[in-house]
This record gives structure tokens, C-alpha cells and sequence, in this order.
């Protein structure tokens, strides 16, 4: 088949190196087998509690509680750690729009700090710097000065497999009696201090798209160590029943909860995640290797005190050493047949956005301008990367 888009999980043309495409190598053929010779299809089964199950354990929280997706999670998530419409959420201005618009969905505003420069991470200092100078107590709660609304919440995302710096982040939050909703839909599988991304904290959220680490095909998952928001979020995942048998509702619930198929998927996905970690980052290494020799490719960085699953490996293009900027190389590659993309419109640009506040954007615009992310699947082959390092290299003389 051939895709005229280069999404990531598209299906491409025979010969193209793809962006980022799932590895379905293990137990998914038995898994899902099992769920149509046993009728168990939909969202009720045995797989569901068994994926939860598996991933809580891997990350090492208490509890997890499946859901439609990553969005979804993150929706439920900001509800049941206390977020309420018309209160604000820090979040940072260089990610995907899921988690803008999931504290929308809340009825909650974002507000976009910017990025540190090393690692692209939502900047400690920036929104320290934010609560300090922006914000005042009153009445016992945190309010921004310009729009008169209480903050309420951090939601961290931990880009491209790399973990935030997390512990920085909740010292913040407790200093400031803020609430942390991790978003780790991205980086499944990274370590902070040795420590998995998504456990010890409030509340941490997974996607299993297509492209992401393991897949579901779609799918989510909520992770926390507290009881009484598990058993909320897995209340309002399910429609918010109060009597199943009778059909009674109190308040209004969301249709976000994982099918039984997808959970078999994901059964299998965990049985592998540990070896696509790996590939993850032996692409890294030889990715590095070769680009560092490169003149105006910044190879992505990792943190003494992090494990990154370079979930998209993500360089940056410096027009003015490389020769030409990332747009024109993105074009390049898929003349090549080789898929990349450039990362998203910074938030505090998105129209879907206006209206939302931004502050000390200094370093998302430069990161946005000039990064690109090359092929990354976990079943990517030495020679495949090869292939990607001759035509970044040889991009210029083309041009």
C-alpha cells in the first residue's frame, strides 16, 4: 500500500524506510485469538485486567486502569487529581496538543512554559520562575495575577522518550500545593534517577498508539499509587455507574475504557518491551555515532540521570552550518524514501490554543525551527540507519 501522508503508523510504500511503525513479532496473533474463540471482544475480559495489571508492575505503581487512549487518560487523570473547570495547568509549550486540549476537555486553561535547552523538557526554573513572579496567594489559593484564575495543576510531558526532571518539578509543586499529572505517553520503558517514568509520583498517563513503543493499535492507561483515585478514574472510564443493574448514573461519566482485544495486544507488547528499549537505544547509539561527524546536526542529548528511550530520535538542523534547514533535508529524505518529521507547532502558536497564556518562550520556537526526527521503529535495521546517515550526509550536495 502507499500513503500520501508520512504519519507515523501509516501504511508506506514498499522500499521506504518508515518514521516509526509498531513491531508485532510475539504472542499477538495467540492473544487475540484467544479473545474471538472465547468471545471476549469487547471492553470486558481477561486480557484488560491482565494488561493493567502487567503495566502497573513494570512501571511500579499500585494501580492502572486501562483506557480508549492517551488523550482519554489524560482527560480522566486531570479530573480525578482535582482539576476543575475554569482553573489553570501548567504544561509545556513544545509537545503534541493531546494534554492542551485534555485540561480543555476539563473546562480547566493551559497555561505554555517554556523549555529547557538541553534536553527540550518542560524548565524547572521557568515555571518556578512563573509561580514566584506571576502568581499570588489568596484566600488560601494560588492565583495568576493577569487572568484572576487559580492554578491548580503541572502537567510535565516527558518528550521523546526522555524524562522531565521530575523530582525539581514536584518540589515546585509541593512548595506551591500544586498537583502533578505526569504525561508519559511518550516514554514508556525511561528511567529517572533508575527510577521508571510514570511511578512515585500523583498521577502518570500511557498512550499505546500505533506508533509509540508497544501498541494496542490504540489504548492508554492510567497509572497511581493512590486507591481512591483509581477507583474514580475507573468509575468514570465506565460511564460513571452507580448501579450497574439497573442502569443508574450520578454524575456524567466518559465511554474511554480499553477493549479486550486491544488488551491482548498489549499483553504481548509488555512480553517484548524490555528488548524494543533496547533496539530503541542501539539505533540511538548508532545514529550518534555517525551524525556527530556531521557539520550542523546537534545529535539529541541525554541527562546523567536519565535512561531515554529515544522514542523518536530527534536531531536538530543548524541552517547555517548544515548548509540547508530542516524542512528542506525532510524534504530530501522522502525523496529518498525515507520518512522524518518535523516536531509539533509549539502551543503557544496553535490557534485550536488561542486564548491561553505563554510565558518566557525562549527556547521552543529554535527547538520547533530546527529539529527533525528520523526513522525510529524498534525494527530498525543496522543497514536501514546507514541508509538514513547517507542521505543526511549527502543532503547538502544534492540541494
Amino acid at each position: 500500500m502507499i500513503s500520501t501522508s508520512f504519519e507515523p503508523g501509516a501504511a508506506v510504500k514498499e522500499g521506504t524506510v518508515p518514521l516509526c511503525v509498531p513491531e508485532l513479532g510475539g504472542n499477538e496473533w495467540l492473544y487475540v485469538k484467544e479473545c474471538l474463540d472465547t468471545n471476549w471482544v469487547s471492553s470486558a475480559g481477561p486480557f484488560v485486567s491482565r494488561f493493567e495489571q502487567s503495566l502497573a508492575s513494570y512501571v511500579g505503581a499500585d494501580h492502572a486502569i486501562a483506557t480508549v487512549n492517551g488523550t482519554a487518560a489524560l482527560h480522566v487523570a486531570l479530573i480525578v487529581a482535582g482539576v476543575k473547570p475554569d482553573e489553570e495547568v501548567l504544561l509545556p509549550a513544545l509537545t503534541f496538543i493531546a494534554p492542551a486540549n485534555a485540561v480543555r476537555y476539563a473546562g480547566a486553561w493551559p497555561v505554555f512554559i517554556d523549555v529547557e535547552p538541553n534536553y527540550w523538557q518542560l524548565d524547572p526554573e521557568k515555571v518556578l520562575d512563573f509561580l514566584v513572579q506571576q502568581c499570588q496567594w489568596s484566600n488560601s489559593k494560588l492565583i495568576n495575577k493577569i487572568t484572576g484564575r487559580q492554578v491548580r495543576a503541572i502537567l510535565p510531558v516527558h518528550i521523546l522518550g526522555h524524562p522531565c526532571d521530575i523530582d525539581a518539578l514536584y518540589e515546585i509543586a509541593r512548595k506551591f500545593d500544586l498537583v502533578v499529572v505526569e504525561d508519559a505517553t511518550e516514554s514508556l520503558g525511561a528511567k529517572y534517577k533508575n527510577r521508571m517514568v510514570g511511578s512515585g509520583g500523583d498521577i502518570a498517563c500511557f498512550s499505546f498508539n500505533g506508533n509509540k513503543i508497544i501498541t494496542t493499535g490504540g489504548g492508554g492507561m492510567i497509572v497511581t499509587n493512590r486507591a481512591d483515585w483509581a477507583e474514580r478514574a475507573r468509575y468514570l472510564t465506565t460511564q460513571a455507574k452507580d448501579d450497574p443493574i439497573e442502569y443508574v448514573h450520578n454524575e456524567i461519566g466518559y465511554n474511554y475504557r480499553l477493549t479486550n482485544i486491544q488488551a491482548a495486544l498489549g499483553c504481548a507488547q509488555m512480553e517484548q518491551l524490555d528488548g524494543f528499549v533496547s533496539a530503541k537505544q542501539r539505533i540511538a547509539r548508532q545514529y550518534t555515532q555517525a551524525l556527530s561527524a556531521v557539520a550542523g546536526i546537534s545529535c539529541p542529548q541525554e541527562a546523567p540521570w536519565a535512561l531515554s528511550t529515544y522514542w523518536l530520535y530527534t536531531a536538530l538542523v543548524d541552517p547555517q552550518v548544515y548548509g540547508i534547514d530542516s524542512r528542506k533535508l525532510l524534504k530530501h529524505l522522502e525523496q529518498e524514501n525515507i520518512q522524518a518529521r518535523p516536531l509539533w507547532q509549539p502551543l503557544h502558536r496553535s490557534k485550536a490554543q488561542a486564548g491561553s497564556l505563554s510565558y518566557r518562550i525562549e527556547v521552543t520556537d529554535r527547538i520547533h525551527s530546527m529539529a527533525l526526527s528520523l526513522p525510529s521503529s524498534t525494527g530498525l535495521s543496522e543497514r536501514d540507519v546507514d541508509l538514513v546517515v547517507a542521505a543526511v550526509a549527502g543532503a547538502r550536495s544534492r540541494l
